[in-house]
Parts: structure tokens; C-alpha cells; sequence
């Protein structure tokens, strides 16, 4: 599912599109004039987490745990504060949500930017494979280092996102004085005084414009004034390989979508 932001009529708000994280960037502010500064530090922003965080870059922090053989690696606040989080929603949801799915991600092809991502008729072997499990990395954030097993490969994309939303949120808001929304995909975060009526977010099954209802698929609209919202679901993020239709999803407990 994805997240998507209206804006009745008559609301002084200001909003801004672009892409960054592999996924889209919806910034809209309560004081049109404050748009463009708000938005360069948003960039900054996703940049730090991207450089931190990314499966996909070879020179991301992330990435470099890879090579880590089993050994603890001093790690950024930032990193060590993405990884604290996903651990606690790992605990939270008994390892339903698991960070330590990137070998399983990678086997089913979902290896790079989904931009990327092709349909492939090559074979491929589906293998039922539990995760290494969330409780084999150590994270000491007194020392700012994290053990990662060795072959444990660690996969934040399911908390990543609303992190940086709510991070970037709680911190334009402040900064700025006004009302911020902050999207990514379809996780949504707001801070500070919202538009009169609060925020309207219509979450759907497709992706689409802002300004456009769907034609087709459900929907709804969720008022918020505080906190966020985070939604995810399999009708965007699919792609075929070897006759299975494959999905982002991925279950910890067989490795599979």
C-alpha cells in the first residue's frame, strides 16, 4: 500500500516531490516560504541515512558490516541508532520483523535499487531458509559497536524509512517553527502545529498522484495531528523471476515472500 498526502482547499501548505532512498520524498510544510530551506535540509538528511544505511551502496556503513567477519565494528550514532530500532521491532513483533533477511532479500533478486530490479525468466531456486534471526547482533550502544555474525547480511528497508521520517519530521519542525509532514513511500511522519483539520492521508492499494483519487483498487483517508503512519503492502514492489511472482515481503521464517 502507499501512503499519499491531499491537501483540502483553502490550507496555507506548501509541498515538495522528489525521490531519494530508492522510494518517493514528500515534504509539505505549513509556511510556503519555509518550503525550500525545509527541503535542503531534508536532503541532507536522507542523505546521512542513505550513506548509513543502504543495502544497495558499496560504500555504505551497512554494506562494510559485510566484511566485518564476525568482528564488533564502531559504527556511527546514526547507524547505531537505525540498528537499535529495528532490533526493538524485531522484539516487539517476535521477530516477525527482522533485520537480518538481506540474504534472503538478495536470493529472491531483490539485490538492488527496485528502479533496477528486472524481470528475469532464468531459473531460480526457491529454498525455504529461516533468517539468522535478530538476536544474533549485538548491538553495545555504550560503545557505539555492533557484532554482525559472519554471512549474516542486515536488511533495514522495513524500519529505515519511517525512522528517517520521523527523525526528519520531529527535527524540521523544530527548526523551522511551522507544521512539517514528511513521506517516504508509504511511511508518514508530522510534527509540529498541523493545518487546520490536521492532516488528511489517503493510503491506497496503487500507486498515483497526490491529486488524483484512484480509479481502481481501495482506499482511505486517515486524519492525523500527531505521530505517523506507516503502510506497506505487495501491489507496488513485484517483479517475476523464473515464473514466480516474487514481492518484498519477506517472511523470517522461511526466508520467502
Amino acid at each position: 500500500m502507499s501512503a499519499r498526502t491531499s491537501t483540502a482547499p483553502l490550507r496555507t501548505t506548501a509541498a515538495a516531490d522528489w525521490r531519494a532512498l530508492g522510494t518517493s520524498v514528500r515534504l509539505v510544510v505549513t509556511d510556503p516560504a519555509l518550503l525550500d530551506s525545509c527541503n535542503l535540509l531534508l536532503a541532507r538528511h536522507l542523505a546521512e541515512v542513505d550513506a548509513a544505511c543502504s543495502r544497495f551502496r558499496t560504500d555504505s556503513e551497512l554494506t562494510a558490516l559485510d566484511a566485518s567477519l564476525g568482528r564488533p565494528v564502531t559504527v556511527s550514532p546514526l547507524l547505531a541508532e537505525a540498528l537499535a530500532v529495528a532490533l526493538r521491532a524485531a522484539e516487539a513483533t517476535d521477530g516477525a520483523v527482522d533485520p537480518t533477511v538481506g540474504s534472503a532479500m538478495n536470493a529472491i533478486g531483490y539485490d538492488r535499487d527496485f528502479t533496477l530490479v528486472q524481470e528475469d525468466d532464468r531459473p531460480i531456486r526457491l529454498t525455504v531458509k529461516r533468517a539468522p534471526g535478530w538476536r544474533t547482533i549485538d548491538l553495545d550502544r555504550t560503545t557505539g559497536t555492533v557484532t554482525v555474525p559472519v554471512g549474516v547480511r542486515l536488511d533495514l528497508g522495513a524500519t529505515a524509512k519511517a525512522w528517517a521520517a520521523d527523525k526528519a519530521a520531529t527535527m524540521l519542525a523544530q527548526v523551522a517553527g511551522c507544521g512539517v509532514l514528511v513521506s517516504l513511500g508509504g511511511d508518514t511522519a508530522v510534527a509540529g502545529e498541523p493545518p487546520a483539520g490536521g492532516w488528511n492521508i489517503r493510503v491506497q492499494d496503487v500507486t498515483g498522484s497526490v491529486d488524483e483519487v484512484p480509479t481502481h483498487g481501495t482506499y482511505a483517508t486517515i486524519g492525523l495531528r500527531s505521530g505517523g503512519l506507516a503502510t506497506s503492502g505487495t501491489a507496488a514492489r513485484r517483479w517475476r523471476r523464473g515464473g514466480y511472482e516474487l514481492h518484498h515481503i519477506v517472511d523470517p521464517r522461511t526466508g520467502l515472500p
